[in-house]
């Protein structure tokens, strides 16, 4: 029997010194990246008003430049609004891309806006019902949804809570993912890893608040089908278990763009006989939440994601061209 080569001691140094550049950002594969949130945090210097049209601007041009993900969005609009015309779901498609675009100026707002820029720009409704859910000690998850304005809804709401630790999926750029770590935990008190379950069944359990959105398809792991605005979708049940497991409380929160350029942050009630122990029923309830804010401003919603990607045993993929 052969015995196996070992490798040379320089290939082990060489795979050693790759795995570090792709997780570190001070390497020279990042300074790019370095540049370009330098620019991009000049850009934020600019007043709100101009950062949005910028941002519609440019979602305008990303709807031109990019039909896989229109495509994307006309089969979700479809698939969610079958009343509405053609034309008037292709208005929506436009104003989804310039609503996405946006979120992208909004998030570098929420990370580097000084606190009185931002504290100009909001209004919180709903904080009576969190402070009633926490009254007893009971840990909550605010229950959120991909929203374009997702992030920026967090610096808002942020300072207004004691004890809050999201739920976050860490970026794959070592840059960004620096960046955005420390911007925000300057407004919670920490961040979870969406792998970190114990950690925020810890926090719950100890009266803290943590957010969560479980709005996206993962595949058929850990999910039951349940309607997503009348189409059977692939939904986490990780809410429910998460409530169960922390003994906690959950609370729908919504964040909205308004016309005139400011923001709606809003925490509505505690949802009742939640959960039930019926993961369909559970899930759907969680669905049903999402979808009002959904219908109150359809443009913000994230429709360029593949909400409907897994289907249900015997039915076809829906996206293919």
């Amino acid at each position: 029997m052969k015995k196996k080569k070992k490798k040379p001691l320089w290939r082990k140094r060489w795979k050693r010194f790759k795995r570090w550049q792709q997780r570190s950002p001070w390497t020279p594969a990042s300074w790019f990246t370095w540049a370009g949130m330098g620019l991009l945090w000049l850009l934020i210097q600019m007043p709100t008003s101009w950062l949005q049209r910028l941002g519609r601007g440019l979602g305008l041009g990303l709807y031109a430049l990019m039909p896989g993900r229109r495509h994307i969005a006309r089969t979700n609009l479809q698939l969610c609004f079958p009343e509405l015309s053609d034309r008037e779901r292709e208005h929506l498609v436009r104003e989804n891309f310039a609503s996405s675009a946006m979120a992208i100026f909004e998030a570098l707002l929420g990370w580097w806006g000084s606190d009185q820029r931002i504290a100009a720009l909001y209004t919180v409704e709903g904080e009576e019902n969190l402070a009633a859910a926490r009254a007893d000690g009971n840990g909550v998850i605010l229950l959120g949804g991909h929203y374009t304005t997702l992030e920026i809804s967090g610096r808002f709401f942020g300072p207004h809570v004691k004890g809050i630790y999201p739920i976050y999926k860490p970026a794959k750029n070592p840059v960004v993912e620096l960046l955005m770590v420390r911007a925000r935990k300057r407004y919670f008190d920490d961040l979870l890893p969406n792998s970190d379950l114990r950690g925020a069944i810890r926090q719950l359990r100890r009266g803290n608040v943590t957010w969560y959105a479980p709005d996206q398809d993962f595949g058929r792991r850990d999910t039951v089908f349940a309607p997503f605005m009348g189409v059977p979708a692939a939904s986490l049940v990780a809410t429910a278990r998460l409530a169960k497991l922390g003994r906690a409380k959950v609370l729908p929160f919504y964040s909205q763009r308004l016309a005139d350029g400011r923001y709606l942050v809003r925490i509505e009630p505690a949802l009742e006989n939640f959960p039930s122990g019926e993961d369909v029923a559970d899930a759907t309830a969680i669905n049903r939440v999402i979808e009002q804010q959904v219908r109150r401003a359809p443009e913000q919603y994230l429709w360029i994601h593949k909400r409907f990607k897994t289907r249900p045993p015997g039915e076809t993929e829906l996206y293919h061209r």
